[in-house]
């Protein structure tokens, strides 16, 4: 599995639900790897992989796979069927409708809707009629989860990872609204009249490319591939991913070889790379990130090997870096990861 990180505020909201029912958390971080003292780091980073053991086991405690976000229960087993449903679709417009219905009988606070305007497509969140009759509040990690779901089980139907033109928040931009860059699209916008994803309507018509065989082998890598959405081997951010994850960093092409290396121009894998929400300086800095991480939460190696680890000539250039990715310094990253006073 690849090294992708989750802000530790999404482990905070996922466990919010297990303190609501008034239930120790401890076991369900050990569970999952995640050092109790992490909690702590307001800028930490898990894995993707422990954060789904983590979603996993929460749902496993709750017996709710939604984190306890509505007031009625989404009872583990719910997603499966989810899947099963919306495989019965044939194109991607259908299986969306169904995904509606589902959640209609599923969710009491949350209505899901499928809208065309102009040739784009929205997959719209809003409060339920019971949920704004009875006050309930609006929760951002309840809109942030369904979508994560949604966007994930859209590019596993038609094979491909489908490009969000624009995210809607009906909420203020939260702190972690930079997560949103990688969860949805470059182009956001919060305290919108309602939440949705924005996407080219042309792709409603793509056929259903899993059946019942596929979905199994979907589901036991779930919910690690819906935390990581669809990862589409061929787009040009994983093909850059691949090229750079197998060669120290210090080897690093620069983006000119890369591009002939991967047989196109410079200009035409720039413009790949933006159209799918990335850029060759981001995936550098996420991959250096989550190696930096990777070796201070599970290595003893000193600091400046860590540097060179992950291609920095000198040490004070990756501390300032690190604290420009996280909010901390490496030691104290490190410190803080062992429980330890970082005076």
């Amino acid at each position: 599995m690849e090294k992708d990180s989750v802000s530790i505020s999404f482990v905070h909201e996922a466990l919010a639900g297990v303190r609501r029912r008034g239930l120790d958390p401890a076991p369900l971080l050990r569970r999952a790897g995640i050092p109790e003292g992490l909690l702590a780091v307001e800028q930490a980073r898990v894995s993707a992989e422990s954060f789904s053991a983590l979603w996993l086991a929460v749902a496993s405690v709750l017996d709710d796979e939604f984190f306890g976000l509505d007031s009625r229960r989404m009872k583990v087993g719910s997603f499966a069927t989810l899947c099963y449903f919306m495989l019965g679709a044939r194109n991607l417009r259908g299986a969306l409708v169904r995904a509606c219905h589902f959640f209609d009988i599923v969710l009491d606070d949350t209505a899901v809707a499928l809208e065309v305007h102009d040739g784009q497509a929205h997959l719209v969140l809003a409060p339920s009629a019971r949920a704004l009759g009875a006050g309930v509040p609006l929760h951002p990690f309840a809109h942030e989860t369904l979508l994560v779901l949604l966007h994930g089980l859209m590019c596993w139907l038609v094979g491909r990872r489908i490009p969000i033109t624009e995210a809607r928040f009906a909420y203020p931009r939260p702190a972690r609204w930079r997560e949103y860059t990688v969860m949805y699209s470059q182009i956001l916008r919060f305290d919108a009249p309602q939440t949705c994803l924005v996407f080219d309507a042309d792709v409603l018509v793509a056929p259903i490319n899993q059946d019942e065989r596929s979905a199994k082998a979907f589901l036991r890598g779930a919910p690690y591939n819906i935390v990581l959405k669809y990862k589409d081997a061929h787009s040009w951010s994983a093909r850059v991913r691949h090229a750079l994850r197998d060669t120290h960093p210090a080897q690093w092409p620069d983006f000119p070889t890369l591009a002939q290396r991967l047989g196109v121009g410079p200009s035409a894998l720039r413009r790949g790379l933006a159209r799918e929400g990335s850029s060759f300086r981001a995936i550098k800095d996420a991959l250096r990130r989550d190696m930096a991480i990777e070796h201070l939460s599970h290595s003893d190696l000193p600091l400046p090997e860590i540097a060179q680890a992950v291609g920095f000539l000198e040490p004070s250039a990756f501390h300032r870096a690190f604290k420009q990715w996280t909010g901390v310094r490496p030691g104290e990253y490190r410190r803080q990861m062992a429980g330890q006073d970082p005076r």
